[in-house]
């Protein structure tokens, strides 16, 4: 089923989505990959905040490529989302409600997505050049020292995914499988 959300989004929003639905997601989501997950939980641990609000906020897992000619962004594929498996319980518990990325998550993150009642979802690997075409502005807002790993606040209208774990902890990926 498609379905369209704007971001920030809420608990009751993300009760709505289910495993297997299509989603076109429009307003600001931040990147993050390794590195940059790395600074935010040792800010957290520090007591400081951080470069943009978790509360209701989806983190993409995604470096860009260089922006072409009359490109906002280059290619904005995801990346593979277990690297962040170890930062993300505590960025749900402090107000994270989705994430973009690809492949599986550790059963710690699917307690935490269940218990903050949040969303994984999955873009399509392969697909960045498609992707970018759904991203009408890139800023970087923090740590531009990591380069590509730089956090960038992405302006995103009817951005592509598709929900793989939703709030109950149904698992598209597991699901599949079973079939």
């Amino acid at each position: 089923m498609n379905k369209y959300i704007q971001v920030p989004f809420s608990d009751d929003e993300a009760e709505r989505l289910r495993a297997g639905d299509f989603v076109y997601i429009s307003g600001t989501i931040y990147t993050a990959r390794d590195a940059a997950h790395k600074r935010m939980a040792e800010t957290l641990d520090r007591g400081e905040g951080l470069p943009f609000s978790l509360k209701g906020n989806i983190i993409y897992y995604m470096g860009p490529s260089p922006a072409r000619n009359g490109r906002v962004i280059g290619s904005a594929g995801p990346t593979t989302s277990s690297r962040m498996d170890k930062y993300t319980p505590g960025f749900l518990d402090a107000g994270l409600k989705g994430m973009i990325g690809k492949g599986r998550r550790s059963t710690e993150v699917i307690d935490s997505i269940i218990k903050n009642k949040a969303v994984y979802f999955a873009a399509v690997g392969g697909a960045g050049a498609l992707l970018s075409r759904s991203i009408i502005s890139s800023t970087i807002i923090a740590y531009e020292d990591l380069g590509t790993e730089a956090i960038r606040e992405l302006e995103v209208t009817n951005f592509p995914v598709i929900v793989v774990i939703d709030s109950k902890g149904n698992n598209l990926y597991d699901n599949i499988v079973r079939k």
